[in-house]
């Protein structure tokens, strides 16, 4: 709630109360006092007015939720100023009854206005609603495409590099591969090595042998 229109309304509130207290008084003079008493309310109605005029700008300026709600509280103060008016009416005019008459069929005609006002009302809420509404699913759209296209992106990008990963895993078999057959050279090499090794170590006891021989015999 709003603390600017709680002191328009305190003050508007203070200013009825005294001003329906002063109708009643005006209501019980005569002559020169009871047009200085008229003088005065017509006075405290043009503050109340303007104070009723505070309290709608305040009104309007705040969110929706709020705003219906000070603009109900706001009808039944402009409802209890129209009174006021009309009792300072009937209290000022020369002939009462005739007065009296006429601010009963003004009150039927405001009341018709009141009606269709209202109805102006709501029906300028409830486009204001739609309007909303309109926005809130033009965002959401907004927001659902900018998510596909952030979709579309990821896929994208989860596809080149599950084609790298697949590039990667080709080259890894590939070299596995090579790893294998250098492996595989390897052993063959080692192999050979060994079996010459055999050879060389075989060839090398023959002449050792045979050099045994030849000096055996040749010292015998």
């Amino acid at each position: 709630m709003s603390e600017v229109f709680e002191g328009y309304e305190r003050q508007y509130c203070e200013l009825s109360a005294n001003l329906s207290r002063k109708c009643t008084s005006a209501g019980l003079l005569d002559g020169e006092q009871k047009k200085q008493k008229v003088s005065e309310i017509r006075t405290g109605l043009d503050e109340a007015e303007s104070l009723i005029r505070k309290m709608d700008l305040e009104a309007r300026s705040l969110q929706p939720n709020v705003k219906a709600v000070l603009l109900a509280k706001l009808r039944e103060y402009k409802s209890d100023l129209n009174n006021l008016k009309s009792e300072v009416k009937i209290i000022s005019s020369a002939n009462p009854n005739q007065a009296a008459r006429d601010v009963l069929l003004e009150s039927g005609m405001a009341d018709a206005l009141t009606v269709s006002a209202d109805q102006r009302t709501r029906l300028l809420m409830s486009t204001e609603r739609v309007n909303q509404s309109s926005d809130r699913i033009k965002e959401s759209r907004r927001t659902m495409l900018e998510t596909e296209e952030l979709g579309v992106s990821i896929l994208q990008d989860l596809h080149q590099q599950r084609q790298s990963l697949l590039h990667a895993n080709n080259t890894l078999h590939g070299v596995d591969d090579n790893i294998g057959k250098s492996k595989r050279i390897l052993t063959a090499m080692s192999r050979r090595l060994s079996r010459n090794k055999w050879i060389i170590g075989s060839v090398i006891a023959v002449l050792v042998l045979a050099i045994i021989l030849i000096l055996y015999f040749k010292l015998r």
